[in-house]
C-alpha cells in the first residue's frame, strides 16, 4: 500500500465537517466525510455495494446486501440496511460495541464521468463521551477506507490487508493517521467546539489509532 501514496494529496482530498441534526430518537452528531472519484456513478456504487468488490478496498463481507438484509463486515461492525436507492443512496445501523448508529451514503454524478461520495455516520451520543474523542472516533476510520476505496477505483486492484496494515505502523502511516485526526479536530473547531476541548479529542484519538 506503501507504493505511490501521496499523504498530502490524500489528506487534502477529503472533506469533513460536523454537524448535528434530527433522527429518528432525538437530536444526533453527524460527522460526514466527502471525495471526488474519477469513476463513474454506477462503477463507484458498484464498488461501494457489491459484496466481492467491498472487500477489495474495506473489509470482508457477508451477509443479505438489500433493503432488511443484515450484514456483518469482518472484524468489525454489523447492521441492517433501512432504505435503498440504487445508484445513488444507501442507510443502514451501524451496529459495533453494543450501540447502534447510522450510516448515509449519497452519489452524485459530475461532469466528465466523476462522482462525488458523500457518507454521513450519525450517532446519539452524549456531551460526555464526545468530549473525549470527538468527530475523529469515527472519521480516521473513515478516512482510511474512502483512501482504500481511491486506489482500488483508479486500478482496479486489490488492497493488501497485510500491506496496508504494515503502511499504517510506519512513520509515514502514523504521520497520515495524526494528520487527519489533526484535521477532525480542525472540523470539530469549525463545528463550535472550543479549540482547546477538540485538540485535546483529536490527541487522544491519534494515540488510540496509532498505540502512542
Amino acid at each position: 500500500m506503501a507504493d505511490g501514496i501521496d499523504v498530502t494529496h490524500e489528506v487534502n482530498a477529503v472533506g469533513r465537517q460536523v454537524g448535528r441534526r434530527e433522527f429518528k430518537a432525538g437530536e444526533a452528531r453527524v460527522v460526514t466525510v466527502s471525495r471526488t472519484y474519477d469513476s463513474s456513478l454506477e462503477d463507484v456504487w458498484d464498488a461501494c455495494t457489491n459484496a466481492e468488490r467491498i472487500p477489495r478496498w474495506f473489509l470482508p463481507v457477508s451477509g443479505d446486501l438489500r433493503v432488511g438484509g443484515h450484514f456483518q463486515l469482518q472484524g468489525n461492525a454489523s447492521g441492517t440496511i433501512e432504505q435503498c436507492d440504487p445508484p445513488r443512496s444507501f442507510l443502514a445501523t451501524w451496529e459495533y460495541g453494543g450501540e447502534v448508529s447510522w450510516i448515509e451514503l449519497r452519489l452524485t454524478s459530475l461532469e466528465e464521468d466523476g462522482t462525488q461520495f458523500v457518507l454521513e455516520h450519525i450517532a446519539h451520543v452524549d456531551d460526555e463521551r464526545w468530549a473525549e474523542f470527538g468527530p475523529g472516533a469515527v472519521g480516521v476510520g473513515w478516512d482510511l477506507g474512502l483512501m482504500g476505496l481511491s486506489r482500488h477505483l483508479a486500478s482496479g486492484a486489490s488492497v493488501d490487508p497485510a500491506e496496508s496494515m504494515a503502511w499504517l505502523t510506519s512513520d509515514e502511516g502514523r504521520c497520515f493517521v495524526t494528520a487527519i485526526s489533526e484535521a477532525w479536530g480542525e472540523a470539530n473547531v469549525a463545528a463550535g467546539e472550543p479549540e482547546e476541548s477538540a485538540r485535546a479529542a483529536a490527541d487522544r484519538t491519534t494515540a488510540a489509532y496509532t498505540g502512542s
